[in-house]
């Protein structure tokens, strides 16, 4: 495969992000890659254990206008299944407080991100199952899912606003400000069922 060759030439200088977006290769059908929801490379069917390897094909990895993820050379691309999303967010920092707050996150294949403007964090509610999926994001149309103990994380982090007359949960960092739930109502059904119950028999009383 020339994609693995081509990128072991530029294991000496993969500090640099490679100029992805001036290639425009080939389609190379035929070759099965995909990235699993926990962050997992796999080719032809079987993971990329090489961690070295993994961190390569993450630098030349492009989202295309389709919405298809593809792994670009000079000389060919191949199309990249992506499960979620192509990076996992496995660690988080937090320096200060308030809008002064800098969450530095940093991904499965090394990568670190400011949260911010540039690199926002959202999160996607499953309307079946009410799960969220949190993601920041990392560079071009790529971005990270979060993973669960950095997202408790965030979580503990939380701070209550109003926004557009609703308040909710979010955390700040670098200035902005990310929604990481809605408020939730402390009362239950079954105390506000009580409490109507108590409303009834006093209205009872009165007209007894």
């Amino acid at each position: 495969m020339r994609v693995a060759q081509d990128l072991g030439k530029r294991s000496k200088s993969k500090r640099e992000l490679p100029p992805i977006h001036l290639w425009n290769p080939d389609l190379c059908e035929g070759v099965d890659m995909r990235i699993g929801r926990d962050g997992t490379w796999y080719y032809m069917g079987s993971p990329i254990g090489r961690k070295p390897m993994v961190r390569l094909f993450s630098t030349i990895l492009r989202r295309e206008e389709d919405a298809h993820y593809y792994v670009v050379t000079p000389v060919e691309k191949v199309r990249v299944i992506v499960d979620d999303a192509p990076f996992v967010a496995i660690y988080v920092d937090a320096e200060g407080e308030g809008p002064d707050q800098k969450l530095t996150f940093r991904t499965n294949v090394d990568d670190l991100v400011i949260a911010g403007p540039e690199h926002p964090i959202r999160v996607v509610i499953d309307t079946e199952t009410g799960e969220p999926s949190p993601y920041v994001h990392v560079r071009d149309r790529l971005e990270a899912l979060i993973g669960r103990s950095v997202f408790y994380e965030l979580v503990e982090l939380s701070v209550e606003r109003v926004l557009e007359g609703d308040p909710v949960y979010g955390v700040w960092s670098n200035g902005g400000f990310y929604p990481v739930g809605a408020y939730v109502d402390t009362v239950d059904d079954e105390t506000a069922d009580g409490e109507a119950s108590k409303g009834e028999d006093r209205e009872d009383a009165r007209t007894n």
